[in-house]
C-alpha cells in the first residue's frame, strides 16, 4: 500500500498542468561546494575532486538516492576557476531519474590584501526521465490476488531535456566567509507529460567562520571551531540549518540542526590531499526516525598539487564536510 500511495502521488504531480518540484539536498554542505554555490569553483586553487552519495529515508518504499561528482581548479590566465559538476537523483525505486551536467566559471576578484570576492555562473543541461512501466494503477489490482492485470491507461511521459542556469557570489577573508546563490534562474519547464511544470528558483544564503582555540598541541595539531548558518528558500519552502564543526588536526566532527526536521551528525578525516566523511540525519519531524530510517550520506574528496597556483593565493577557511 505504501508503494501504491507513493506512485499515485508521483503520478498526480506529473499530470498536473501547473506542477512544481523541489531540489535534492546534501547535508555535508561543504563537501559538495559547487552544488551549494557555483562561486566556489577554483576556491581551493589546485585541482579538487569531490563526490557525494546520499540515501534519504531508506526505510520508506521509494526512498531518494542522490549522487554527485565534481571537479574544479583555479587558472591564473583566466583570473578564475573552472568547474564541472554532474548529479544523478533517483525517486520511487527508479521510477523517476534526474541527471544533470553543469559547467561553471567563477571570476576571482582580490579586493585588498584581506578580502576576496568570487562571482560564479553555471550552465547545465538536465535530463528528467519517467519510467511509466514502474507506475501502478487501480485497474491493475485484483481484490484477492493483487497486481495481476494490465492497466488500461495510455502510457505517457518519457524523457525531457532542458537548460538550467545558476549564479552565485562568495566573499571571504582569512577566517570569515559568506555567500549567496540563485539556482534555476530561467525556471525551466521540466514537465514530461502535459502542460507546464516550472522548476522554481532556489535561493541560498550561507556564512561561517573559523575560530582558533589556543595554540598547537604537543602533536603539532591545532584546534578550531567553525560555526555556520545556511538558509535556503524554494517555492514557499524555507530551510534554516545552524551548526558547527570541531576540527582537531585531520579530524572533524560536526553537529547541525535543520529547522523542525532533523539533527545532523557528521564525522570526517581530511589529510589535506584526501578527505572522507560520513553524516547521519536523525529525523525529528512527524516523519519520525523509526519510520524514515533517517538519512545516510558519504563523501570523498581528493586535492592535487599544482604549479600554477599563485604564491599569494588565499583559500577559504570553510569546513570540508
Amino acid at each position: 500500500m505504501k508503494a501504491i500511495k507513493l506512485y499515485t502521488l508521483l503520478l498526480f504531480g506529473f499530470i498536473s498542468t501547473n506542477a512544481v518540484a523541489q531540489d535534492p539536498q546534501f547535508t555535508q554542505f561543504y563537501a559538495n561546494p559547487l552544488y551549494l554555490n557555483p562561486a566556489f569553483a577554483g576556491s581551493q586553487g589546485c585541482a579538487r575532486f569531490a563526490s557525494s552519495y546520499r540515501n534519504q529515508w531508506p526505510s520508506l518504499t521509494g526512498n531518494y538516492v542522490t549522487y554527485s561528482i565534481s571537479y574544479d581548479q583555479y587558472f591564473k590566465n583566466i583570473s578564475g576557476g573552472i568547474g564541472i559538476i554532474a548529479t544523478h537523483d533517483q525517486q520511487g525505486q527508479g521510477t523517476i531519474f534526474t541527471s544533470s551536467l553543469g559547467l561553471i566559471y567563477s571570476y576571482h576578484l582580490k579586493v585588498n590584501r584581506k578580502f576576496n570576492i568570487l562571482f560564479g555562473a553555471k550552465a547545465a543541461m538536465t535530463n528528467k526521465y519517467l519510467d511509466w512501466d514502474k507506475l501502478t494503477f487501480g485497474d491493475m489490482i485484483d481484490p484477492r490476488r493483487g497486481f495481476i492485470y494490465q492497466t488500461g491507461d495510455v502510457p505517457r511521459g518519457g524523457s525531457r531535456y532542458f537548460f538550467d542556469a545558476s549564479a552565485g557570489i562568495v566573499g571571504y577573508s582569512k577566517h570569515f566567509f559568506f555567500g549567496v546563490a540563485a539556482h534555476h534562474l530561467n525556471m525551466p519547464n521540466e514537465s514530461m507529460i502535459v502542460g507546464e511544470s516550472r522548476l522554481p528558483m532556489r535561493f541560498t544564503g550561507h556564512m561561517g567562520a573559523e575560530i582558533k582555540l589556543g595554540g598547537k598541541s604537543q602533536y603539532n595539531n591545532t584546534t578550531s571551531i567553525m560555526p555556520n548558518v545556511i538558509y535556503q528558500y524554494q517555492n514557499g519552502f524555507q530551510e534554516i540549518c545552524i551548526g558547527t564543526y570541531l576540527k582537531y588536526g585531520v579530524f572533524n566532527v560536526g553537529a547541525w540542526y535543520r529547522n523542525r526536521d532533523a539533527f545532523i551528525l557528521s564525522i570526517g578525516v581530511n589529510t589535506g590531499k584526501f578527505r572522507i566523511g560520513y553524516s547521519y540525519d536523525v529525523t525529528v519531524s512527524k516523519l519520525n526516525n523509526g519510520v524514515s530510517g533517517g538519512s545516510h550520506e558519504v563523501s570523498l574528496g581528493l586535492n592535487l598539487n599544482c604549479k600554477d597556483k599563485p604564491a599569494t593565493f588565499r583559500t577559504i577557511s570553510c569546513p570540508s564536510f
